[in-house]
């Protein structure tokens, strides 16, 4: 079969998209002396700056009548709003607490959490070779609990919120954009009211405190949020699924990496066997994927042959 073209602009933009989550650790510890939950904050805030003015420049009002033509819709990105702000919340302290290596564990599994959602809750059915992936990927992280006398709480934390907000997502059939300028409204005033609380004697700087540096960086911190986000939605249906699931590895390698040449955090042999039995289930995992694409692709051509 003769496949079409890859798209170079979609495959130049996903694979900046995916560089961009992985070096973005460095972004965030730039503003390790601002509170967490000031930066989560100016985070909201900052990137539904960007992301309801882009829309409304390029769609006007369109893309929330696309929203409100459909009456699940709005509730259901709620939902989604709530587990990305945590999932952000989460990501952003972890990576000033030092914990880089276990957020990039978080990304490197949740593909596999994403297999157990659509079998638990959209009724899929696993592959054999799937199966083994999820066995891998539990043995890894079995590992890793014993190890550490406790569950890797922040990797699960990062894999379940992100999983289940790619869940909600799948089940609203929106443009990808509209749907995060709707969860942006969401959350935009419970942002801004953090921050005018902070503002106020609570921890907040930004008008008299942070100093510039850290001003601009937080303002700058709604692009760092946004642009990958937007970039991706225009990737993603540009270039094949396949493709997409290979590099979506390349931005926890660059968080692993970055983590312990970096930041020096600790990646002894005992922590790298569970990493290595969690590796294991994403080759097995993302092999049965391309092998499953490419027979595909040969039925449907040997289907145009007849």
């Amino acid at each position: 079969m003769t496949h079409p073209p890859l798209d170079r602009k979609g495959l130049a933009i996903t694979v900046g998209t995916f560089l961009i989550w992985g070096v973005v650790p460095l972004y965030w510890h730039l503003l390790k002396a601002v509170p967490s939950f000031h930066i989560i904050a100016h985070r909201i805030v900052w990137s539904a700056v960007l992301v309801l003015g882009w829309l409304l420049l390029k769609n006007g009002l369109a893309w929330w009548r696309q929203i409100r033509a459909q009456p699940r819709a709005v509730p259901l990105l709620g939902v989604s709003s709530l587990l990305i702000a945590f999932n952000w919340g989460l990501y952003i302290w972890a990576v000033n607490a030092g914990h880089v290596v276990e957020t990039s564990l978080g990304y490197f599994i949740n593909p596999l959490i994403n297999v157990v959602l659509g079998v638990l809750v959209l009724r899929e059915r696993l592959s054999p070779a799937q199966w083994i992936a999820v066995g891998f990927a539990l043995a890894g992280v079995a590992w890793l609990t014993v190890q550490a006398g406790s569950p890797p709480w922040i990797a699960l934390g990062l894999a379940f919120s992100f999983g289940l907000y790619g869940l909600v997502r799948k089940t609203v059939a929106v443009d990808a954009v509209a749907g995060l300028g709707v969860e942006s409204l969401y959350l935009f005033l419970p942002g801004l009211a953090y921050v005018v609380w902070g503002e106020f004697g609570h921890g907040g700087g930004f008008i008299d405190g942070y100093g510039w540096r850290d001003d601009l960086l937080l303002v700058l911190g709604g692009v760092v949020s946004a642009v990958p986000l937007i970039g991706f939605a225009y990737g993603v249906r540009r270039i094949p699924l396949s493709v997409v699931g290979l590099l979506q590895y390349v931005a926890p390698s660059l968080q692993l990496l970055i983590g312990v040449l970096v930041f020096k955090e600790a990646f002894d042999a005992t922590r790298a066997v569970g990493f290595a039995a969690i590796w294991a289930g994403l080759v097995i995992f993302a092999s049965d994927g391309l092998w499953r694409a490419r027979r595909r692709d040969a039925l449907v051509a040997a289907s145009a042959g007849k």
